[in-house]
């Protein structure tokens, strides 16, 4: 019996099961036991130099202004209020960044593959000059042109009420009127119409093989339910136009340059990276789907748009994920510019109150939020183009 018992206790000590699990184990033992050595020697060092810690600093005044903002702020509102306002600063800049960069990419990434000699060159120029040129360079160009602007009497009109001076992009914007509530209510309802006639189109080329004109009769709808509410009410369309005043425009929404910049600094250099993604995910599609659709009868358009994109992908997307979560990241570069996103704000917190190492890890959070956020949506749209093996 002790013999069995021995043996037993041989190979579970000799099984790589096990070994694996102690070794874990011992692993997440070590980094526990360093992490709170490291926050206890923290802390520590911090009370000896009389600093104070915690969060409650987040409760006091600010006591400094923000030159921008999606949200209303005041020099008397709290810092967390402030911090508020540079969150929503970074997810402005990010995402039309994102919507900038992945248009721009998709073009010049097409673009390099164009038979014409001219077009395919001056892309790939674009690609290998941007790519290879540091973006805070880039940042400092853009926002130095921008500035470099004429001033508001001398303003650049391109037309549609556009207004660009050193002071930034002006735009009209629409007066808002009680009666748009139900104009509001008749767009929400077309654009889920839009889904799940989208959804309804491919079930039934799939089922059927005859496509259906699902974007066209979509758009349609999503433009003219909305205006037909709106002519039963009777709203009036109004627009808050810029106009001059003094010495600046008054009236209409403002892009500051430091916006401008920044936008135009991300959007361009990451859709530089987006383009050769778009370049290989396309090239990574064989050639014989491509001979097959032109035999079929479909235009180069039809082959690219129907047959060759949605193949691509599957290619595209894991390395555009990476892109995008490069592209919030790199907007923490704004306060090269000045431009208060999350982390010029931060910075500003931390000069005032002294507590880098709480404001740091605020800091570190957010972003860390964002990006496993965005990672997740990514995956999720992965999922649902991959190829779905049998």
């Amino acid at each position: 019996m002790r013999a069995k018992r021995q043996g037993g206790m041989r190979a579970l000590i000799y099984s790589a099961r096990f070994r694996g699990l102690v070794y874990q184990v011992v692993v997440v033992a070590a980094v526990v036991l360093l992490g709170w050595y490291l926050v206890n020697n923290t802390l520590a060092n911090l009370a000896a130099r009389g600093i104070a810690t915690g969060l409650s600093f987040l409760g006091r005044e600010a006591g400094f202004d923000i030159g921008e903002g999606a949200v209303a702020y005041q020099a008397s509102d709290s810092y967390l209020r402030a911090l508020v306002v540079g969150l929503f600063n970074t997810l402005s800049v990010s995402v039309v960044g994102i919507i900038l960069a992945s248009t721009l990419g998709l073009v010049i990434g097409i673009a390099r593959l164009s038979g014409n000699w001219i077009v395919a060159r001056l892309a790939t120029l674009y690609v290998e000059a941007v790519r290879n040129v540091p973006l805070l360079l880039q940042l400092f160009v853009w926002y130095g042109l921008v500035t470099a602007l004429p001033g508001p009497r001398q303003a650049l009109q391109p037309g549609l009420g556009l207004v660009l001076s050193n002071r930034g992009l002006k735009i009209p914007l629409p007066v808002w009127h009680e009666t748009y509530g139900p104009v509001m209510i008749a767009l929400g309802v077309a654009l889920i119409g839009l889904f799940f006639l989208r959804r309804w189109a491919v079930a039934r080329q799939y089922r059927t093989g005859q496509p259906f004109p699902w974007a066209a009769v979509g758009f349609a709808g999503a433009i003219g339910l909305p205006g037909l509410v709106f002519m039963a009410v009777g709203a009036p369309l109004e627009w808050d136009m810029p106009r001059l005043a003094g010495f600046n425009f008054q009236g209409g929404g403002t892009l500051s340059p430091e916006f401008v910049a920044l936008l135009m600094g991300l959007s361009v250099y990451t859709g530089a990276f987006i383009a050769e993604i778009v370049r290989s995910g396309i090239l990574a599609v064989p050639p014989g789907q491509t001979e097959a659709a032109l035999s079929l009868g479909l235009s180069r358009a039809q082959t690219l748009r129907l047959v060759i994109l949605p193949q691509a992908l599957r290619v595209i997307v894991p390395p555009l994920t990476s892109q995008y979560l490069n592209l919030t990241k790199n907007s923490s570069l704004a306060v090269a510019i000045g431009y208060p996103d999350l982390v010029s704000v931060a910075n500003t917190t931390i000069n005032q109150t002294g507590q880098a190492v709480e404001g740091v890890a605020l800091v570190m959070g957010v972003f860390l939020v964002i990006s496993l956020s965005l990672s997740w949506l990514m995956n999720w749209y992965n999922a649902k183009v991959a190829l779905v093996t049998r």
